[in-house]
């Protein structure tokens, strides 16, 4: 059926305006109702950050969201333009999306006081009706709301007539969400104005008032030492959003690992890549060790881009192996977390007692992931054949550079790998195998019943 294209036809078609707000609540309920899930793609927020947005939007309330960095705060934004209609009509030419029935803008009204029925009209897609800006300390009134256009007043225009204003950014997102990114970096002079817009429904430009009833949805972002550090939210604008909703890191490790395979980019197709689920759990153990640890700044928090670049120069680094060693498969190996350092180092914060101790910092925690995933999946007594063969003067050496099947030549067919690797639900192929028998002899150096030397990329297991 074709759209009603001029406002008399989407009045004999029946057309009934609703606020974005009212948009919002309805078709959350038609969600709701149908058991649909409202945030794909979200992991981890189900019983705690969920039910708090479901409970702000049906009530109507704009919302805050407040979190450390890397919490999904901005995904989570953008996320509810799914919860608006697939189409809205607007006055063609509008630059605010006026209603074709109840302008806001001067110009608005001047056309449909003009072409009364016959005003023409646009319908704006829900992915046009979202607006975002970035909260930083130059940000003027002129970019959030508007400014005097001084080519519309040199075509003639008093200053005090409306249709001189060049609308800014929240203007232009009429009928829709706006969010706003690290609210407190925002001047506080700048954050008057805001408060303006979302309370009283006008704003002064040079001096001259426009009433601007907007129908916006506004949802902003900020981090908890942002109200310390950087700058604060002022009080009446912090009054006005009616839910403050605290986010999370993934509460679980099976939550990160989800996260960074979903959001890790995948290797070249010319490499077949096979990630042990072990070398994943040590990613994300090790980046929960370090939103625990003291040496590191929990202000800032750690966030889960960490993983997922972490996990990324892992696959990165095991192809690297495979093109230079002319292997068919490439698998991450314990040797080869020392390449997550570059992914690692500018995300967290080292605290200042620690300052120049990066390197230890980070050892330990990679130390401390290696021996709980070990302990997750075995204990050193289930590997006696292993260790009985290094107190019989076996050495290994293992290296990032190292061929896989240099591992099997070295160490046998010895029978608790290939448990090891059923257990860990791996097939036994030489890449395979070599990342899991250094997986091994890691947890069993850690355990203390192997001894290691380290020197230059490589080491030396012995007993």
């Amino acid at each position: 059926m074709q759209k009603p294209r001029t406002v008399g036809e989407l009045r004999q078609a029946g057309y009934t305006p609703r606020s974005v707000k009212g948009e919002l609540r309805q078709n959350l309920i038609a969600r709701l109702e149908r058991n649909e899930p409202l945030f794909p793609g979200i992991v981890g927020y189900d019983e705690s950050v969920l039910p708090q947005i479901e409970n702000a939007l049906l009530a109507g309330q704009d919302v805050i969201f407040l979190g450390e960095r890397g919490q999904a705060k901005t995904r989570l934004a953008r996320a509810l333009v799914g919860l608006l209609d697939p189409e809205v009509p607007v006055l063609a030419g509008s630059e605010v999306n006026d209603d074709p029935f109840e302008p806001i803008s001067q110009a608005g009204r001047a056309l449909l006081a003009e072409r009364h029925d016959h005003a023409p009209v646009e319908w704006l897609p829900r992915d046009r009706r979202y607006g975002e800006k970035l909260a930083t300390p130059d940000i003027s009134i002129a970019d959030l709301i508007g400014e005097v256009d001084p080519i519309k007043v040199a075509e003639g225009r008093y200053l005090a007539d409306e249709l001189t204003i060049h609308y800014g950014l929240l203007p232009r997102t009429n009928r829709g969400i706006f969010g706003i990114n690290e609210l407190p970096d925002l001047a506080e002079r700048i954050q008057v104005g805001l408060l303006n817009i979302m309370e009283e429904k006008d704003v002064q430009i040079r001096g001259y008032r426009v009433r601007l009833p907007l129908d916006l949805f506004v949802i902003a972002s900020a981090n908890p030492e942002d109200y310390t550090s950087r700058g604060r939210i002022i009080t009446p604008l912090k009054d006005r959003f009616g839910s403050q909703v605290r986010t999370h890191y993934p509460l679980s490790i099976s939550e990160e690992m989800q996260i960074m395979e979903a959001e890790r980019h995948s290797v070249p197709e010319d490499f077949e890549l096979v990630f042990p689920s072990f070398m994943k759990e040590i990613v994300a153990e090790l980046t929960h060790l370090a939103r625990r640890s003291p040496h590191i700044s929990q202000a800032s928090g750690v966030s889960v881009r960490m993983s997922i670049a972490n996990v990324e120069n892992l696959a990165s680094n095991a192809v690297r192996r495979a093109a230079r060693l002319g292997e068919s498969l490439a698998v991450p190996r314990i040797t080869d977390l020392p390449f997550i350092a570059s992914s690692t180092a500018g995300r967290v914060e080292i605290e200042a007692l620690d300052e120049g101790k990066e390197e230890q910092v980070l050892a330990r925690l990679e130390r401390g992931a290696i021996s709980s995933v070990f302990s997750r999946h075995f204990s050193a007594s289930q590997f006696e054949g292993v260790v009985a063969r290094f107190e019989e003067g076996s050495m290994l050496e293992v290296g990032e550079s190292i061929p896989a099947r240099a591992y099997a030549r070295a160490i046998g067919d010895v029978p608790e790998v290939a448990t090891a690797l059923k257990r860990l639900g791996l097939p036994d192929r030489p890449e395979v195998r070599a990342s899991v028998i250094e997986f091994v002899l890691e947890g069993l150096h850690l355990n203390k019943r192997l001894n290691k030397d380290e020197v230059e990329g490589r080491a030396i297991y012995r007993r």
